[in-house]
């Protein structure tokens, strides 16, 4: 695979503060299809940015008769561990990622499927037991912990589901509860691909976008930190390096002056249709800001406009995910995009 980088080159002012205050981005990909030998998928056109994602399929029935199989979008899983700070769209629905799909331009009601785990464990039936609501950054789920019978939280904390606190209650401490469980949920349907014909299904979500208030990868004058890793997961080659060195050498305080931003799309969990290769695959990547540095693995990528830029593949076949590396400049009136 071709390192490909693109870059916008800034000239920068004033630096960041260090601050271990990084989010983690949220792997998801597209929509997995049960195993099936007669739907092929005739092309894939997949759109990233910061703000959406767009995916839009074809597939096509190539027997005589029509085939009905179950189409899923997984989620991607959280969890309430308070070492981990995700970063989730929309924290207070079970939809946190705004999911919505149509079939030949009809929206469609996909059924949410939600189970959630304590050290591998299913506890829904706890949960529901208790009307404790399964998506642990929910403001409900918080509540409904502070409502819990002492005996039932006991057992939940040596069980894993929940951690115990204390918060200041003016009156002395008194224990605080948090949801420590997994939430796993899946979006799915059934769908019926009629003899010989094509169907069309389209998908969108926000993305879950990871970040850091700095560049994690280069200080004190050199690259290093998340150097060795970022290099391979996000192929940034020298036209790329070269960028955050002049920006960490126009700055006075000696660093460059951008917020990082991480993208994760599974494009591998894919191929269960006829042949396992997309027909015709199209990605774009869309940076929003022209300004911004961008980098990301794949092969003969083109600019395509102002913030885009294009892969096309034929019979391609998803070996890799896709990871977007974006470094946006804090300074929004400085630099000139190429």
């Amino acid at each position: 695979m071709m390192r490909y980088v693109l870059t916008a080159v800034l000239a920068l002012s004033a630096a960041p503060a260090f601050a271990n205050d990084s989010v983690a981005e949220l792997g998801t990909g597209g929509l997995i299809l049960s195993r099936s030998d007669a739907v092929s998928m005739q092309s894939e056109d997949l759109f990233i940015s910061p703000e959406k994602v767009t995916v839009d399929y074809v597939f096509h029935n190539n027997i005589d008769k029509d085939v009905d199989a179950i189409v899923a979008f997984p989620m991607p899983d959280i969890s309430g561990d308070p070492e981990e700070m995700p970063a989730i769209p929309e924290d207070q629905s079970d939809n946190f990622l705004g999911f919505e799909v149509t079939i030949d331009g009809v929206a469609a009601k996909p059924q949410l499927e939600q189970r959630v785990f304590a050290l591998g464990i299913d506890i829904g039936a706890d949960l529901k037991a208790q009307n404790v609501p399964f998506n642990p950054f929910g403001d409900a789920a918080k509540a409904a912990l502070a409502k819990l019978p002492q005996a039932v939280a006991d057992d939940w904390v040596n069980r894993g589901i929940i951690i115990e606190d204390t918060i200041d209650d003016s009156g002395g401490a008194k224990p605080n509860y948090a949801p420590f469980w997994q939430l796993r949920s899946t979006y799915w349907w059934r769908s019926t691909f009629p003899a010989n014909k094509d169907v069309h299904v389209s998908h969108r979500y926000k993305p879950s976008v990871g970040g850091t208030s700095s560049v994690s990868f280069f200080f004190d004058g050199k690259f290093q930190g998340q150097y060795a890793t970022y290099k391979t997961r996000y192929c940034m080659d020298d036209t790329f390096e070269n960028a955050v060195r002049k920006a960490a050498k126009d700055d006075p305080d000696g660093y460059p002056r951008y917020n990082e931003s991480r993208i994760a799309y599974i494009l591998t969990t894919g191929g269960n249709w006829a042949a396992g290769t997309i027909g015709k695959f199209k990605l774009t990547v869309d940076k929003g800001n022209p300004k911004a540095l961008v980098s990301f693995c794949g092969d003969n990528v083109k600019k395509v406009g102002p913030t885009t830029f294009e892969m096309t593949a034929d019979d391609f076949y998803p070996e890799h995910d896709i990871d977007i590396l974006l470094l946006e400049p804090l300074d929004s009136n400085g630099g000139a995009a190429n």
